[in-house]
């Protein structure tokens, strides 16, 4: 099975920038190089920040992007969107109590996208509720199940990012604690780097984002940090009781060279490209 997931897609309107890069422009780049190199993905998710600044418009675009595309997307929302407006645009997203949550079948197993967004708040939120609809799932599934959110349920280590990290992220460890065996893997997004790790036993990962990147300064002590690193997504390559991530630097524009066979008998001297 292959999923693809994108984070942090960031919409604005249209030639506006964020660190002086298109978000649009970027996300169009990104669905083009996912699609042309990855046409045998099953599934597409977008895990949060679609809009920079949850507005109507950025949405409805959205939807007609994603529309025209030859495979299915599936959408969280992070602290950058608005969750009322965005339902607007996505009405099929919501569950029964109205959180943008849902299953999804896959080829393997199920995916399930949690919704961790919270009010006037750039920190991640899990209430009762969505912990009681996500348990109940849970203990319905077969495994395997792969998670999607936005907030990592983790400390990064850097103070700033760690204020607005899933501040419910005991509520969450809970509700999955008694299924960890058929959880294969958590995906997010949210910090703008690459990480990886394991949460309750459970490993998961994030890519960088389609537009601006962070940087983790670990002595920061109010201020997030950026940088100009490539723009990335992921592609999840899974099978029976594995899984790889690969995180894409489709934003690099340097030369990709040949350096050598795998074969172990023609690594020598004169065949090496060193």
């Amino acid at each position: 099975m292959k999923l693809l997931q994108l984070t942090d897609i960031h919409l604005t309107a249209p030639g506006q920038t964020i660190g002086g890069r298109d978000p649009w422009q970027n996300f169009n780049a990104a669905l083009h190089h996912a699609l042309a190199n990855h046409p045998d993905a099953e599934a597409m998710v977008i895990t949060g920040d679609l809009s920079d600044w949850g507005e109507a418009e950025d949405y409805r675009r959205l939807a007609a992007r994603i529309e025209a595309l030859p495979l299915p997307v599936h959408l969280c929302i992070g602290n950058h969107d608005d969750r009322e407006t965005f339902l607007a645009a996505f009405p099929d997203a919501a569950d029964e109590n109205g959180h943008v949550q849902k299953v999804v079948p896959l080829s393997l197993g199920h995916a399930v996208l949690l919704d961790t967004w919270g009010p006037e708040s750039h920190a991640g939120h899990f209430c009762a509720t969505r912990a009681d609809w996500l348990a109940q799932k849970l203990a319905e599934l077969p495994g395997p199940v792969w998670l999607f959110l936005h907030h990592n349920p983790v400390p990064t280590g850097v103070g700033p990012m760690d204020e607005i990290m899933l501040l419910d992220a005991d509520r969450l460890g809970d509700a999955i604690a008694p299924h960890r065996g058929k959880i294969a893997h958590i995906f997010h997004g949210h910090c703008h780097i690459p990480v990886s790790g394991h949460f309750r036993g459970i490993p998961f990962s994030a890519p960088r984002g389609t537009n601006h990147a962070s940087w983790p300064t670990f002595g920061a002590e109010r201020q997030l940090h950026a940088s100009d690193l490539p723009q990335s997504y992921s592609v999840i390559l899974a099978g029976p009781g594995e899984t790889m991530v690969h995180m894409i630097e489709y934003g690099y524009d340097g030369a990709i060279r040949e350096e050598g066979s795998p074969v172990y008998a023609e690594w020598d001297r004169r065949t090496m490209v060193r």
